[in-house]
């Protein structure tokens, strides 16, 4: 425990035979919970867990798991309702098959099928709620974050500063040689795609897997619906916003180099990502500007959006006439077509400033 609060860890790997031995033996005594999300490796990786768990004595606080029954009572009906809807959600998880022993408090959840990171961290979000964890945070299986720098990542959220905390390395004095060149420009390049898609303007680190949710959070989120590969931590801030929960970063220090093999495809991931990031953005603007508050930036956006639809056959068609034809040019023509441009930007401009000054409360 941390200040009295209890902390669970979930971490989700596939395929870290090699690395997850030395992030479950490095991990901090106030971890109360470790729940480790084992993706249906196709190595020995859930062999090596449970041979750490068999060997495991650690002292650790038990965390009970929490069994909700149906209330009785014309004013129980609400939480009978959203106890039926926790347990249909429950039902659309990948399934797991549970590996627990009394003197470890490390757990081993097995998928039975591939299902991807997001629907890996699902699981353990789910089973980390269950057992009432005040904060869970999340670590890949492969080394590259350290576990001593949980503390200082839970104690946001702990010390109810902030619903989420994410690590930054791009704070690290030494980010720029210790980060890959090609990683360095793709997670910035990302988080700024990021910030617009989410909300979260002042976010800096997007893409790092290094985060502290609180239970309070972790009970008003749809966890079960996360974006179940590569990007489900882009989807998570999209959900933590519409909700309008706080957020804030930490320093970490960049590791690379530790053993760890990258699995990502950036060829497979980088279309779908975009197509995920312009999903998120639109269902924001939906939900939260439009049926939530109707805040003048939703109008603002699809004003931008509309113009920039209608200027586009005029200037297709003054450079048609102009360059290919060799026609005259049409005065009324051009001014219309620059009327709609410069509203159009203008449109964009201020709509973006709406929702850089609405959600810059949510940044702690």
């Amino acid at each position: 425990m941390l200040n009295g609060k209890s902390i669970a860890v979930i971490v989700p790997c596939f395929n870290e035979e090699q690395q997850i031995t030395r992030v479950l033996e490095t991990m901090p005594a106030f971890v109360d919970l470790v729940v480790v999300v084992n993706d249906a490796s196709t190595d020995a990786t859930a062999a090596v867990v449970r041979q750490f768990m068999e060997a495991d004595r650690a002292p650790f606080t038990p965390l009970a798991r929490l069994v909700r029954q149906p209330g009785s009572g014309v004013y129980a009906r609400a939480e009978n309702l959203a106890l039926e809807m926790e347990r249909q959600a429950e039902q659309s998880l990948v399934p797991t098959e549970e590996v627990r022993l009394p003197t470890s408090r490390v757990v081993l959840l097995n998928h039975k099928r591939n299902g991807g990171r997001g629907a890996a961290l699902a699981n353990g979000y789910c089973y980390a709620r269950a057992h009432r964890a005040a904060c869970t945070a999340t670590m890949d299986g492969d080394g590259q974050m350290d576990p001593g720098e949980l503390e200082s990542l839970c104690r946001p959220v702990i010390e109810a500063r902030a619903d989420y905390c994410k690590g930054n390395r791009f704070k690290h004095r030494s980010a720029r040689r210790a980060i890959p060149r090609v990683r360095y420009l793709g997670n910035t390049g990302l988080s700024l795609l990021t910030k617009i898609a989410t909300g979260y303007w002042r976010i800096s680190d997007t893409q790092t897997g290094f985060t502290a949710l609180s239970l309070e959070a972790l009970e008003n989120l749809d966890v079960h619906l996360m974006y179940p590969r590569y990007g489900s931590g882009n989807d998570l801030l999209q959900k933590l916003n519409i909700a309008n929960f706080t957020i804030t970063e930490v320093p970490i220090t960049p590791h690379y180099a530790v053993g760890e093999q990258s699995k990502l495809k950036v060829s497979h991931v980088a279309p779908r990502l975009a197509g995920l990031l312009l999903r998120l953005f639109l269902q924001r603007l939906v939900k939260k500007y439009l049926v939530q508050t109707f805040h003048p930036l939703f109008l603002l956006y699809l004003f931008s959006l509309l113009a920039f639809l209608a200027d586009i056959p005029l200037i297709i068609r003054f450079f048609y006439g102009y360059f290919v034809i060799g026609g005259p040019i049409w005065i009324a023509h051009l001014t219309l077509a620059s009327i709609l441009g410069i509203f159009s930007f203008q449109s964009l401009v201020f709509a973006m400033w709406f929702d850089i000054n609405d959600n810059d409360r949510l940044y702690v």
